[in-house]
């Protein structure tokens, strides 16, 4: 039988219609039917086109590259399939931007993450599936359960196929060493950490310098996203700078746009692997990219968790 015989179905969001036909055709099922409507004094309007009573549903929306309205649209969805008697709605966020926001560490601060994870639950959210959050803590804001997958095994089955001897992966920063050293360990590299700093909100970063031996070596700058490159770039010619011989990057969500593309063609960075969590076409098009898709990861989880099964297998 069928996932679709037995009530299951999977509608896109405007913000990830590509990535939710992905993990269609991976299921072999056909996408919900619905559409989203944009108004010209930017109000949104989303209607289901198809029955939808006591049907497991999942909608998939990034919220990426243009968060607000992109957020504000999923809980329009979450809403209207309550409202259409769904047996459950998931809610599919390959990237949630708001994970940044994850604590109050300045005066009169929003801790933004905790109000999006609030505003998920009133809306009726079942259970959310999302990949990379910025700060997993925020898994707790939730009193819904949260399933935290992770880019990094299908982008280091990727880096594997360059055959590259004497690899060190690089952490931008310390906040990033633990993943570093998952992907070094997947890779059987060495480690090095990028003492950075950051003074504002300005999105500029300046790396201080590089912990440990990258001289000689095929270096991989790893991170779980980047905005506009500004420090993939920096520590990529730092690692330039102290003797690397060649100079890759690996993210799992890319939200680049023309600065930061050009930021990175102009960068000492022969290839940047991402994931297509993000829909950015312009990104996808660039040559010194290499686009790695986790919809088929996201359609297994759905699979698993529809069959009532453990997640645990993906890890």
């Amino acid at each position: 039988m069928s996932l679709e015989e037995i009530g299951i179905k999977i509608f896109a969001g405007s913000a990830s219609v590509s990535f939710a036909q992905k993990m269609c055709d991976y299921l072999d099922i056909e996408m919900g039917q619905a559409q989203t409507i944009q108004f010209s004094e930017g109000n949104t309007f989303v209607r289901i086109l198809e029955r939808v009573r006591d049907k497991d549903v999942y909608i998939v929306q990034t919220i990426g590259m243009r968060p607000n309205d992109e957020f504000m649209e999923l809980l329009f969805w979450i809403d209207a399939f309550r409202r259409s008697s769904a047996g459950s709605v998931t809610a599919i966020i390959p990237y949630f931007s708001y994970a940044k926001g994850d604590k109050k560490d300045e005066p009169r601060v929003s801790i933004r993450a905790r109000v999006c994870a609030d505003c998920l639950e009133s809306a009726g959210v079942d259970r959310i599936i999302t990949m990379d959050l910025h700060s997993p803590q925020i898994q707790g804001f939730f009193k819904k359960p949260v399933d935290h997958l992770y880019g990094m095994p299908i982008l280091c089955d990727y880096i594997l196929t360059k055959r590259m001897d004497n690899l060190v992966v690089v952490s931008p920063d310390a906040g990033f060493a633990k993943n570093a050293r998952k992907y070094a360990t997947k890779l059987g590299a060495s480690v090095a950490i990028g003492d950075k700093t950051r003074s504002d909100h300005s999105e500029k970063a300046e790396i201080l310098e590089i912990i440990g031996d990258v001289r000689g070596k095929n270096a991989i700058i790893v991170d779980d996203f980047t905005i506009s490159c500004g420090t993939l770039a920096e520590t990529a010619r730092h690692l330039k700078e102290l003797g690397a011989q060649r100079v890759y990057a690996c993210v799992t969500h890319a939200l680049l746009r023309e600065s930061g593309l050009r930021m990175l063609a102009e960068s000492c960075i022969e290839e940047l692997i991402m994931t297509d969590t993000v829909e950015n076409q312009a990104a996808f098009d660039h040559p010194k990219i290499k686009v790695v898709s986790a919809a088929p990861l996201f359609a297994k989880a759905v699979d698993i968790i529809h069959n009532r099964d453990s997640l645990s297998q993906l890890f």
